[in-house]
């Protein structure tokens, strides 16, 4: 869906590059805390799951279940390098992520836009 906004042309069709599942996936894995932090680390470089696992006060298990959970929402790639099994941050996610929020942007910036002009046109003339 178009919305027409004076001259200003928004797309309301914010699925092109996400589906609600994968958004959704997604925003349910960033909640968390230890889980941006796990994303932050592997953006930086790539970190095996007991590394990652040692800078946390919980246990191996559940640094794995947070990094299956991110895995799922796309946000890290996990591989193994011998007896490792590496995670790495996914720089191409993230950029989907910001191309919807900056869409959000858009349309929020085009919303205060056309409430300035209504305020403007609401003034008293002198």
């Amino acid at each position: 869906m178009v919305v027409r906004e004076s001259s200003l042309v928004i797309s309301t069709d914010l699925s092109t590059s996400l589906t609600d599942e994968e958004v959704d996936r997604i925003f349910r894995a960033l909640a968390d805390a230890t889980r941006r932090d796990i994303v932050k680390r592997t953006l930086i470089g790539e970190e095996s799951v007991s590394a990652l696992a040692a800078e946390y006060d919980m246990s191996f298990a559940a640094v794995q279940k947070h990094v299956a959970v991110l895995e799922g929402a796309g946000l890290v790639t996990k591989h193994r390098r011998g007896r490792e099994r590496l995670v790495r941050g996914n720089p191409a996610s993230i950029d989907r992520v910001r191309g919807l929020l900056d869409e959000y942007e858009r349309i929020w910036t085009a919303r205060i836009d056309r409430l300035d002009a209504l305020f403007d046109a609401e003034e008293p003339h002198t």
